[in-house]
């Protein structure tokens, strides 16, 4: 799972920098962060692990679940959590969010005005009715901030339920209709020679990495792309952003500003240098208006990759 090897890999390095910190002032112990104020902070008790980790939970009983046919409880697979363990200046906090798809871009949008990151989205089941998706979240910071963070996101989960009680099918407006899309547009906005096929125009822009010790490059998978689909008047963009760890944020907040939807956010690979991390993602508008908001995005990709985020 990319948000779990994300988090190894980043707990590895915290762990190495925070021994040598500790044995610089003779161990000293974490500060233990108060489960109360917590709680407080995200609406909802908190408990203490024996490893003096915090947690808060939220079992999602309002929407009936079933998966292979099976009505399935939330103890079995279906709880939100946000745990919390102290850090030198203030706690970072680990969580999984179960969301539907209406509640995907309510609760992603809580979360980054929470200041909290979105680290995976992607599914832990087949044949599931109506269709479960899970949102990853982190952050660092003080404890208190990132719990009401936490408490914002199930905030906004809970105001889509309340005013839809079961979920939707469907993003909100008409869907484009079959049609003519130009390409001179969206090759000028995105700076890419595209294709076109059967009305689709798509653009791929390929980048490189190591695999097993082997150069591999867009050929073989190592692409960002973008297929427009509708008319140029309405149109609908899906596509793929290819993202080193530090080009995630970025990206996904350059979409969302962009009012384009993030659908997923996960792994291709294992075991591929740098790392890379993918998502995908889906909007409809104007072609020009799509077309500049994933340029937007491309932008943001560029200034992280250069060190400037």
């Amino acid at each position: 799972m990319t948000t779990r090897r994300e988090f190894l890999a980043g707990t590895a390095a915290g762990a190495a920098a925070l021994t040598f910190t500790t044995a610089a002032v003779g161990q000293q112990p974490q500060a233990k962060l108060d489960a109360e104020k917590i709680g407080q902070a995200a609406g909802v008790k908190a408990t203490t692990a024996p490893d003096g980790v915090v947690r808060v939970a939220w079992a999602r009983t309002d929407v009936a679940v079933t998966v292979d046919g099976m009505p399935l409880k939330p103890f079995a697979g279906l709880g939100s959590w946000g745990a919390f363990t102290p850090t030198p200046h203030g706690a970072m906090v680990m969580g999984d969010t179960v969301v539907f798809q209406d509640e995907v871009t309510p609760a992603m949008d809580a979360a980054f005005a929470g200041g909290l990151e979105v680290t995976g989205l992607h599914n832990h089941f087949f044949h599931d009715e109506p269709k479960v998706y899970f949102m990853h979240i982190g952050g660092n910071g003080e404890p208190e901030k990132l719990a009401a963070g936490v408490k914002a996101v199930w905030d906004a989960i809970k105001k889509v339920r309340a005013e839809n009680p079961k979920p939707a099918t469907r993003f909100a407006g008409e869907a484009p209709k079959a049609g003519t899309v130009t390409a001179e547009p969206i090759e000028k906005a995105l700076g890419q020679k595209s294709e076109s096929q059967a009305g689709v125009v798509k653009v791929t822009i390929g980048r490189e990495g190591m695999m097993h010790g082997v150069k591999v490059a867009g050929s073989m998978g190592l692409t960002t792309w973008a297929a427009f689909s509708g008319t140029d008047e309405f149109a609908a963009v899906d596509g793929d952003f290819i993202m080193t760890a530090a080009e995630v944020q970025p990206v996904l907040r350059a979409l969302r500003k962009a009012g384009i939807h993030v659908v997923a956010l996960h792994n291709h690979m294992v075991g591929e240098q740098p790392a890379l991390y993918f998502t995908h993602f889906w909007g409809k508008g104007k072609v020009d208006d799509l077309a500049n908001g994933l340029k937007t995005a491309l932008d943001a990709q560029k200034t992280a990759a250069a060190g400037k985020h």
